[in-house]
């Protein structure tokens, strides 16, 4: 199985989510797209940008095949669970999958999704960032490099 995440290049939080898994990504199983990226619409024409703001976007290739067939849409804590699964790390986070949980948890998924940028103020000192694209991010000082693999 391979993931690709949609995610926000100008929140902060996101991107910094973004840059941690990328570090555990060592067999290549996650792949990440800036919903932001000048050409994100013409590339990925089923994923509506808008939605992918509001709630968290992915979507799940079977291996074998990449093919419509064979890949389902993940949405919000679905994605953060899987995406950390597949790299092996934060197993904790099924908790927020469990039956009674998940309910609370994605309702506060989905007040963090339509508060990230107050909130990445409150950790990080910035409400947005220059979108990943341009290949650099900045967040707390660091550069990242932006690759659809890593």
């Amino acid at each position: 199985m391979t993931l690709t995440i949609f995610y926000d290049g100008s929140c902060p939080l996101c991107v910094a989510e973004m840059d941690q898994l990328r570090t555990f990504n060592t067999k290549h199983l996650l792949s990440f797209e800036d919903i932001l990226a000048p050409d994100f619409q013409s590339r990925y024409p089923a994923i509506d940008p808008a939605a992918a703001s509001n709630i968290l976007h992915a979507i799940l290739h079977d291996n074998d095949s990449l093919t419509k067939e064979n890949s389902q849409l993940l949405l919000g804590l679905d994605v953060t669970h899987k995406a950390w699964s597949l790299v092996g790390k934060k197993r904790w986070i099924a908790v927020l999958r469990w039956p009674v949980i998940r309910w609370f948890a994605d309702h506060a998924y989905l007040y963090f999704a339509r508060n990230r940028y107050r909130i990445s103020y409150l950790f990080t000192g910035q409400s947005r960032c220059e979108p990943c694209s341009k290949g650099k991010c900045d967040i707390g000082g660091k550069a990242t490099q932006n690759s659809s693999t890593q």
